[in-house]
């Protein structure tokens, strides 16, 4: 049975990761917040953990937890946006800046070697969760600078960590615009369409797509 760990399956993206590899028989562990999430997961089958990505202590549960466990996938979902209309007129106030680089960027960095080599270990995929919006090719617009500039950082993560890790394959993924919480009700894409082109999008990678960025239609985006 393949095994599976999604970062950040508390709701969205990341609980349709946790649903769409269950019914395809998966051994899935997720991590989440709050207890209500927790017991809701555990609910539906997945081996559930309660982890805050923003604090180095609660991540390194993820080590204790899954010691000795080979990770055929691991996707890192765990992100805010921040404030919702900043742009680069003003500056974003320290709080917002510390609360969306912590989640976007110092999170995934201090995950990324917890998880890389249990990924290694089955040859796996360890994905993590971008945006179009961290392109800087194709940023055409300030809005959402600060979540833009997150996610252009997490992107660098990956890139350069592939070449650390050779026996697995590091991939940035777009999900598109989607409806959930944080794309709001007037995206254009479904959870469950995004999260399944994303699954055959990453079942298709092998070692020599590790570093490269992509949307859910398997486009391959421009850093």
């Amino acid at each position: 049975m393949p095994v599976a760990l999604i970062i950040g399956a508390s709701r969205g993206i990341g609980r349709e990761y946790v649903r769409q590899l269950l019914a395809r028989g998966w051994d899935v562990h997720a991590t989440v917040r709050d207890d209500a999430a927790l017991s809701a997961l555990r609910a539906i089958g997945a081996k559930a953990l309660k982890v805050d990505v923003t604090r180095a202590e609660s991540l390194a549960g993820i080590g204790w937890e899954l010691d000795g466990v080979a990770l055929d996938l691991a996707v890192y979902v765990a992100g805010v946006y921040g404030p919702q209309h900043q742009g680069p007129m003003s500056p974003p106030s320290q709080a917002d800046f510390d609360t969306v680089m912590h989640a976007n960027v110092l999170g995934a960095m201090s995950a990324l070697p917890l998880v890389a080599p249990m990924v290694e270990a089955a040859g796996g995929r360890l994905v993590f969760i971008s945006s179009g919006m961290g392109s800087i090719a194709e940023t055409d617009s300030g809005y959402g600078w600060l979540y833009r500039v997150s996610k252009a950082a997490l992107n660098m993560a990956v890139k350069s960590a592939a070449s650390s890790y050779p026996k697995a394959t590091l991939l940035a993924m777009c999900p598109g615009w989607v409806r959930t919480d944080m794309g709001g009700e007037g995206a254009p894409l479904a959870v469950e369409e995004s999260v399944a082109g994303m699954l055959k999008v990453i079942e298709a990678a092998g070692l020599e797509d590790s570093g490269s960025f992509h949307d859910y239609s398997g486009r391959t985006v421009p850093w």
